[in-house]
């Protein structure tokens, strides 16, 4: 990606207090990028303290919130050309047993915040012409899993979400791409080991749950998600839109 000038770009990251949002925050700043990093937890010292990165308090759900954070980014940090959206909430359970009120939380991130954050963030991208915006999904959303029905189906409508956008957008200069991690070393992914060897376990795959193992042997780390998200929003991908790179280790075999 050396021909991208990364000090040019203003990216928006959300989700960024911990895991992949951090990883992609902390990448970009450390490129040249400005960073308005946000999240409703606070935001990391080690990650403020890079040149380059603004926190910002974000609520994804809220809708106004989400303009404003745009409109922040572009008061403090200049002209906005990328969005990465991270922020997700995992509520496991099997969906017989599901609650409204975990059903409904995980669509208002995972789907309604992808929504609000990238509508706001594509108007003026597009008034523009020119922008990237890489929503960070789940190779959930390409398999059924059991107990992470609304995780799934939040992260598939999030998807088929990003991947209009971009339609609608193409014309406009802009584009929009998906990375789909499987399971990765992040503290959503910890909430599920609640027993020793689930890590094992992970890469074996459980056929009791019909679910593979890892072909390549390994849970991925935050930095393994950050490279296909910064070769997206790359100028090395500019004749790329409403694609989604699964970055899973092969587990989803290539569906």
């Amino acid at each position: 990606m050396s021909g991208t000038d990364w000090t040019a770009r203003v990216a928006i990251v959300t989700g960024a207090a911990q895991g992949i949002g951090a990883a992609v925050a902390s990448a970009l700043a450390a490129r040249g990028a400005r960073v308005l990093a946000t999240d409703r937890q606070p935001i990391p010292p080690d990650l403020t303290a890079q040149p380059g990165v603004v926190p910002y308090p974000l609520d994804v759900t809220d809708p106004r919130a989400a303009d404003q954070a745009v409109a922040h980014a572009e008061a403090t940090l200049g002209p906005l050309t990328d969005l990465v959206n991270v922020a997700g909430v995992l509520r496991p359970g099997p969906l017989t047993d599901l609650s409204d009120e975990d059903w409904h939380a995980t669509f208002a991130v995972n789907t309604s915040g992808v929504f609000f954050v990238s509508r706001a963030a594509t108007r003026v991208m597009r008034a523009r012409g020119r922008g990237a915006v890489v929503t960070v999904g789940s190779n959930a959303a390409h398999v059924p899993r059991t107990g992470m029905g609304a995780y799934a189906a939040s992260k598939a409508a999030a998807a088929h979400l990003t991947r209009t956008l971009g339609l609608e957008l193409a014309g406009s200069g802009v584009r929009c791409n998906l990375v789909s991690p499987g399971s990765t070393d992040t503290p959503m992914q910890r909430q599920l080991w609640t027993a020793p060897g689930a890590e094992d376990r992970v890469i074996a795959g459980d056929p009791e749950t019909y679910r593979t193992g890892i072909p390549l042997g390994r849970i991925a780390q935050p930095a393994d998600i950050t490279g296909a998200v910064l070769f997206l929003l790359s100028d090395e991908a500019r004749h790329i839109t409403l694609a989604d790179l699964t970055v899973d280790g092969g587990a989803t075999l290539g569906v």
